[in-house]
C-alpha cells in the first residue's frame, strides 16, 4: 500500500446494523448472548471431542475443526460490532478494515472446503465402509484440514490483492458492520467495475466449486444408500444428519 493512500484515508465509518438510539442497548444484549453461545456451542463440541477418546474418530476430528472455524467465523467483526453498539460513532481504521477484509475470507473459504471435506468422509464412510479406516487415515484427515486452510488463504490473498492498491481519497462511509469487500471497493476514487466483476468471479468460483461438489457428493451417497437394505439406509440416514 503506498503512502499516498494512507494519507488520504486513515480510517472508515460503519454504519452498523441500525441508526436508532433506543436499539443499540437492545442489539448490545442480543447479540452478546448470540455470540456466547456460539462460542459456548464450539467450544464444547471441540472439547468433548478432544477428551473423549471413542470419538477420536475421523468424523469427529473434523467435526472440530469446522467448530474451531465458526468460531474464528463469528469472531473477525462480532466482538467489534458488539463493542460499536456502545458508541456513537462507529470507526475502524484502515489497516483494521483490511484485516477484517482478509480474515473472513480466510475463514469462509476454508469452512466452506472443510465441508467438502466432511462430505467425502460420508462418502467413504457409507460407500466403502470396508475400506473407510485405511483410506480416512489421521494423516489424510490432517493433509484435508491443512488443504482447507491453503485454499482459504489463497482465495483471501487474491481478493485482498484487488483491494490494497485501490486508492481512497473521498467517502469513507460502509454500509454494514464490518468491512465487506464489495462495500469498500465502491468507496474508491476510480471505475471499480472490473474489480468487482473479479471479486464476484472468485468468490463465485469457490462458492459454487464446493457447492456442486457436495451436491455430487450426497447424489452419490443417496443414490448407493438407496441400492441397499432398509437396516444400512437407516444407518446411513443417521450418520448423513449431522
Amino acid at each position: 500500500m503506498n503512502e499516498t493512500n494512507h494519507s488520504q484515508v486513515t480510517e472508515f465509518v460503519l454504519l452498523g446494523l441500525s441508526n436508532s438510539e433506543e436499539l443499540q442497548p437492545f442489539l448490545f444484549v442480543i447479540f452478546s448472548l448470540l455470540y456466547l453461545a456460539i462460542l459456548l456451542g464450539n467450544f464444547l463440541i471441540i472439547l468433548t471431542v478432544t477428551s473423549e477418546s471413542q470419538l477420536h474418530t475421523p468424523m469427529y476430528f473434523l467435526l472440530a475443526n469446522l467448530s474451531f472455524v465458526d468460531i474464528c467465523v463469528a469472531s473477525f467483526a462480532t466482538p467489534k460490532m458488539i463493542a460499536d453498539f456502545l458508541v456513537e460513532h462507529k470507526t475502524i481504521s484502515f489497516d483494521a478494515c483490511l484485516a477484517q477484509i482478509f480474515f473472513v475470507h480466510l475463514f469462509t473459504g476454508s469452512e466452506m472446503v472443510l465441508l467438502v471435506s466432511m462430505a467425502y468422509d460420508r462418502y467413504v464412510a457409507i460407500c466403502k465402509p470396508l475400506h473407510y479406516m485405511t483410506i480416512m487415515s489421521r494423516r489424510v484427515c490432517i493433509i484435508l484440514v491443512l488443504i482447507s486452510w491453503l485454499v482459504g488463504f489463497i482465495h483471501t490473498t487474491s481478493q485482498l490483492a484487488f483491494t490494497i492498491n485501490l486508492p481512497f481519497c473521498g467517502p469513507n462511509q460502509v454500509d454494514s458492520f464490518f468491512c465487506d469487500l464489495p462495500l469498500v471497493t465502491k468507496l474508491a476514487c476510480i471505475d471499480t467495475y472490473v474489480v468487482s466483476l473479479l471479486i464476484v468471479a472468485d468468490s463465485g468460483f469457490l462458492s459454487m466449486s464446493s457447492f456442486l461438489l457436495l451436491v455430487i457428493s450426497y447424489t452419490v451417497i443417496l443414490i448407493t444408500v438407496r441400492k441397499r437394505s432398509s437396516a444400512s439406509m437407516a444407518k446411513a440416514r443417521s450418520t448423513l444428519t449431522a
